[in-house]
């Protein structure tokens, strides 16, 4: 059984920030990775555009240069390649962890390949892996998506997106300019006002002029072969439909945290105990970093705030060391 100082799961900019620290302290450490590099920016949309600038997007130190001021998902790809192959970062690709049993100092990880013991384990597994369902009648059918790759699928087709934020918006802009019929069901009066600021007034225009049909204060109640029933202020209508787009949001694991041993809020946003501090949750030796701190509460933690972990997690871990 292999042995190290640190295990660092989840392989997105936060692990690899973490790995590039413990390189540079000198610790045994791995990350394992269940998919690909960076594998949540690689699910994403293949021409989204970073709300950040690329300074913000760096790790490292190492600088991320583009031509545009804000990167895309191929730019961003490009640069935490270049980033892995740079530090030479140990990394295992498509092996899951599957449990994690913690014993006084040492944990013991089971993944899909093998088995490791560590010290102190980062978790920095992000949110895009579970999308938050609906829950609604129809939303296993093979017509649903929860995630958008591209438009030209939808080209010609009566789509109905769910939700107002960053993703349902671009994927209704999207879908639209490539000749989908598109219709939006969105809970709340209007578009969120955290969409990218120069997208929010496009929307609002194209819904404004009627390109786009908006079904605001609305839910969906249904999904069938083909159709939707939808619940407005006016009452309860269904229209024709091929396709769903139900963008409505993404969640970490809490069922792996809480494996874990790792405590979470009672108030429904699971956000999870740790040392704003240190990083360290209420397990000895398990560390949080990046989005997962954040609970249900994904939009506060970026890869631009949140690149401090590494250094304040590795900190803590050599400051034990040396007491010892």
């Amino acid at each position: 059984m292999q042995e190290y100082d640190l295990i660092i799961i989840g392989a997105g900019p936060i692990g690899m920030a973490c790995a590039i620290e413990a390189k540079r302290k000198n610790l045994h450490y791995l990350v394992i990775e269940k998919g690909a590099l960076v594998n949540s920016l690689y699910n994403y949309p293949l021409y989204m555009t970073f709300f950040s600038t690329a300074e913000r997007l760096e790790i490292g130190q190492v600088p991320f240069t583009n031509i545009s001021s804000k990167p895309g998902r191929q730019e961003a790809l490009e640069y935490y390649r270049r980033i892995h192959q740079y530090f030479d970062l140990n990394i295992q690709f498509y092996e899951e962890v599957l449990s994690v049993e913690s014993k006084k100092s040492l944990h013991t990880i089971q993944t899909s390949k093998s088995t490791y013991q560590a010290k102190n384990i980062i978790v920095a597994t992000g949110f895009y892996d579970i999308p938050v369902k609906l829950g609604i009648p129809g939303e296993d059918l093979p017509k649903v998506s929860h995630y958008f790759k591209e438009a030209h699928p939808y080209a010609g087709q009566k789509l109905v997106v769910v939700g107002a934020n960053n993703s349902s918006v671009d994927a209704a802009l999207e879908c639209w300019r490539k000749g989908a019929e598109v219709t939006m069901v969105i809970r709340k009066g209007e578009i969120h006002d955290r969409v990218k600021y120069w997208v929010k007034p496009d929307i609002e225009n194209r819904i404004a002029e009627g390109s786009i049909k908006a079904y605001f204060y609305s839910n969906l109640l249904s999904i069938q072969e083909e159709s939707v029933t939808i619940e407005t202020p006016e009452g309860i209508l269904a229209i024709e439909n091929d396709f769903v787009l139900a963008l409505t949001g993404y969640r970490p694991n809490f069922e792996f945290l809480e494996s874990l041993g790792i405590e979470l809020s009672k108030d429904g946003l699971f956000i999870p105990t740790y040392n704003p501090e240190t990083m360290e949750s209420n397990v000895d030796g398990i560390y949080l970093a990046g989005v997962v701190c954040g609970g249900m509460e994904t939009h506060k933690w970026f890869i631009e705030n949140s690149r401090v972990h590494a250094e304040m997690i590795l900190g803590d871990i050599l400051e034990k060391e040396n007491r010892k």
